[in-house]
């Protein structure tokens, strides 16, 4: 049996790794959060409206705030060390305790779309899953004509486990969306491959896209 819900959302709070800076949200982020959150083509295959407004996504920010303080899901912003930038979110949608199984989320500013950051950010994910929260199984999904997202998804050694038709009702249709998924012994097999050749403290996935 894994963690209690309210344990799992409560571990993850911060992580690191070369570039950014996963971390939970605070009001001070809402001007560079809805810098990218107003960008019609970065809603465009996610399940939240463009932003129309910056008090828009300060109520998003409120409402993370008191999901947080519940222990619920939530995501964290993705801060770009450098620029001291949130330029993303990404977290766990939801958390099963019976099943130790968990699903992942994201989104990006398109200004840093395709520079390996969200295989960065989700390699971290994947890594604190199975390393610290101990979990079996963490899935992940995308619409069928987002493939950009399930290269991400295998460049961290996601699979592929099939198309499901018309899964969800987004921006005024029925969309298909492939699942994907790693369990903690695909983990396990894939670092005990790059073990040899990593150097301390990297992740075993390929950052490249």
């Amino acid at each position: 049996m894994g963690l209690y819900p309210d344990q799992v959302f409560d571990q993850m709070r911060y992580l690191e790794t070369h570039r950014l800076v996963l971390r939970r949200m605070t009001m001070r982020d809402a001007q560079d959060m809805y810098e990218y959150s107003r960008d019609p083509q970065v809603a465009r295959h996610v399940l939240w409206d463009a932003h129309r407004s910056l008090g828009e996504t300060r109520s998003y920010i409120r409402s993370a705030l008191r999901r947080y303080r519940a222990g619920q899901a939530a995501s964290l912003v993705i801060e770009l060390k450098a620029e001291r930038k949130v330029i993303g979110t990404i977290g766990f949608m939801w958390y099963q305790q019976d099943n130790s199984s968990a699903e992942v989320g994201y989104s990006l500013s398109r200004a840093y779309w395709n520079r390996g950051i969200m295989t960065e950010a989700l390699g971290a994910v994947v890594d604190f899953a199975f390393r610290q929260l101990r979990i079996n199984r963490l899935e992940a999904q995308h619409e069928v004509d987002n493939p950009a997202s399930g290269q991400v998804m295998r460049n961290v050694g996601m699979v592929k486990e099939g198309t499901l038709r018309q899964r969800l009702f987004n921006k005024g249709r029925y969309v298909d969306v492939d699942l994907y998924a790693i369990l903690r012994e695909d983990f396990l097999k894939r670092e005990t491959k790059t073990q040899g050749g990593a150097s301390k403290g990297s992740l075993p996935f390929d950052s490249r896209n």
